[in-house]
């Protein structure tokens, strides 16, 4: 028997990505797990400042990927990041929906219709109106991999974060929706649903909060928290041809948090 060369596969040399929030965290982590594999990698954020700086992060293992200062909500920006990417580079074949905010209230009668608008908007709204943009260039090109973020919020609510948990999993269902229309066109929608993953604000409770940062360790099966770097492989996994008969699928990255 034949073995497969898995390295080959998940090679993404040539391929060129758009990573919304890819200037930090979970989607910088994507970003430079992408990158590592040969991809091109367009960075798309509001801070331009932030952008900049993961650039150059990104621009030490590549000279040729970019960055974009993106208004998530505004459809214009999103049409002018498109249209550079294209003019850029002459096509689209990953796209990592990771942009997202949360609003808290201590219950859900508690939140203001603005701050549901808000996470709403950002969070699964601008989602549809990205993709509906990028989609057509997989479409020309019968190729493509979409890549929505979701959370393990998607999979249970929480009482203090109901805008939040309703948008991650609104992400679920429109991943599903998309990858039935469109595996015809072989193109894969996927999500990631990540869990407690460390950043520079989720550190911040190991300061402010060690005993609440400890009692999700000891409720967290493997242990720990997470790292963007055990996002990343997932999402490596889901820009390659490994997956190309993966397509409407949520997985869970929690280290099995959202089990019990």
């Amino acid at each position: 028997m034949a073995l497969v060369n898995n390295a080959n596969e998940r090679d993404l040399g040539g391929k060129i990505a758009i990573i919304t929030g890819g200037n930090g965290g979970i989607g910088l982590g994507i970003a430079s797990g992408l990158v590592g594999e040969g991809a091109t990698v367009v960075i798309a954020g509001r801070d331009k400042e932030k952008n900049a700086n993961a650039l150059a992060s990104l621009r030490k293992t590549t000279a040729d990927s970019d960055c974009f200062c993106l208004d998530i909500n505004d459809k214009k920006s999103l049409r002018d990041l498109v249209d550079f990417v294209v003019e850029r580079f002459g096509q689209i074949d990953i796209l990592v929906n990771n942009a997202g905010i949360n609003k808290r209230s201590a219950e859900p009668h508690l939140l203001s219709s603005d701050d549901w608008d808000s996470v709403i908007n950002t969070n699964l709204r601008s989602v549809h109106n990205l993709t509906s943009l990028v989609f057509p260039h997989m479409k020309s090109n019968l190729s493509g991999k979409i890549i929505n973020i979701g959370s393990m919020m998607s999979i249970f609510g929480t009482g203090y974060a109901a805008a939040y948990a309703a948008s991650k999993g609104g992400i679920v269902q429109y991943t599903k929706s998309c990858a039935i229309a469109w595996a015809k066109y072989n193109v894969q929608v996927n999500a990631i649903l990540p869990g407690w993953i460390i950043t520079d604000l989720t550190d911040e409770l190991k300061k402010d909060a060690p005993e609440r940062y400890a009692e999700i360790v000891k409720r967290t099966p493997a242990q720990r928290w997470g790292s963007p770097t055990d996002v990343s492989g997932t999402a490596i996994f889901l820009s390659s041809s490994l997956s190309d008969f993966v397509t409407g699928a949520s997985i869970p990255v929690d280290g099995g948090y959202s089990v019990f």
